[in-house]
């Protein structure tokens, strides 16, 4: 049996499933867990994974969609960007169809203006080399995504690529959770951490859980019974009442994660404060760029006014990142917003919460 095969093993899942229910029963009230990754998301659904689980145990969505946590004027500056002579903007593909404050979306621009769609930030110094005016980089991503940006950015400025700028939008995962813990209204028991980001930060940054008023939090990878077998070992903490970080993907997480991305990351990048959709200004929860490269920074060179955020007329994306709605209980839901026609940014992207109830099924709210 492959490694995958027994991850997705029907045996093993049922008696996980069978601990799961032991262990919900024994609790005996609602218990909710906040799946953080888009990734997790999406995997939890294809795999119908609530149908399998007891009726006290609600699996609820966070920001953990990078495309989606971007705010309106962020998307606002990216279009303002095309108004510039000569100016070329690159993008990730996920990021083309995000509507701006107004309605309209870079995608409406490929065809007659300067985007351009990249599969890997490692395309940017031939892009930039290929290209006579300014190339600017949406550079927006968790802790995944930015060390390979800044990798490429370090190597357009060893190779002095004079006129490849990015605008930064990144944001970091355990910022956001502490956020979303120091909430009055927060009505969540524990977090699925995210196990792409947890492979560069390792388990220490998400210590402040195990702190008084923490929560369980596992990091799980994404196979179906690496989800099942995550939840699992957050219903054992609940049941203990005990708060830890536990790592059960350490066939791919380290404790101390990825030290060589991570200096990488932060010879380019140091951290700043940064606007999520959905939760607001977070300190300490994005990263911009350095001293010594600031003269890359697009917002700089283009004197980009600061990112605000307007939720389109009854949106509910922000309610939705913040684990306080379902998809389902979105009006504009399967209606007025499909991937095909999305109002928000959790249609667009393939990890978006709405996107994944919308193709895998969305239980009626």
């Amino acid at each position: 049996m492959s490694l995958k095969q027994a991850y997705a093993d029907p045996d093993l899942a049922a008696a996980v499933l069978t601990d799961i229910r032991r262990f919900a029963a024994r609790i005996g009230r609602p218990i909710r867990i906040m799946e953080v990754c888009g990734t997790h998301t999406v995997a939890i659904r294809r795999a119908g994974i609530p149908s399998l689980l007891p009726e006290n145990l609600i699996l609820i969505s966070g920001p953990g969609c990078p495309v989606c946590v971007t705010p309106t004027g962020y998307i606002d500056n990216a279009l303002a960007l095309l108004e510039r002579p000569g100016v070329v903007v690159a993008s990730f593909g996920d990021m083309l169809k995000v509507p701006g404050t107004s309605g309209d979306s870079l995608s409406r621009h490929l065809g007659d203006r300067g985007v351009r769609v990249l599969y890997s930030p490692a395309e940017l110094p031939a892009l930039a080399a290929a290209t006579s005016g300014p190339v600017v980089f949406l550079a927006i991503g968790f802790e995944t995504t930015i060390p390979t940006i800044a990798a490429a950015l370090l190597e357009a400025e060893r190779q002095g690529c004079d006129n490849l700028f990015v605008y930064t939008g990144f944001k970091t995962v355990p910022a956001a959770l502490q956020a979303l813990l120091a909430r009055q209204d927060r009505s969540l028991d524990a977090f699925l951490l995210p196990g792409h980001v947890s492979i560069i930060i390792g388990e220490e940054p998400y210590r402040f859980l195990e702190q008084p008023g923490g929560v369980p939090g596992v990091i799980a990878g994404f196979e179906p019974l690496d989800i099942l077998d995550g939840i699992r070992a957050v219903l054992s903490q609940v049941s203990a009442g005990r708060h830890t970080v536990e790592n059960r993907y350490a066939r791919a997480v380290r404790p101390g994660g990825n030290p060589r991305a991570r200096e990488v990351m932060h010879r380019a990048l140091e951290p700043c404060g940064a606007l999520w959709r959905g939760l607001g200004w977070i300190p300490d929860s994005g990263m911009s760029l350095r001293q010594g490269l600031l003269h890359r920074d697009a917002a700089v060179r283009f004197e980009l006014p600061p990112m605000t955020n307007a939720e389109p007329a009854g949106c509910g994306c922000a309610l939705v990142l913040q684990g306080l709605s379902s998809p389902a209980e979105c009006p504009l839901f399967g209606s007025l917003c499909t991937p095909e026609r999305p109002v928000g940014p959790c249609m667009v992207s393939s990890e978006g919460s709405c996107a994944a109830a919308y193709r895998y099924g969305e239980p009626a709210p």
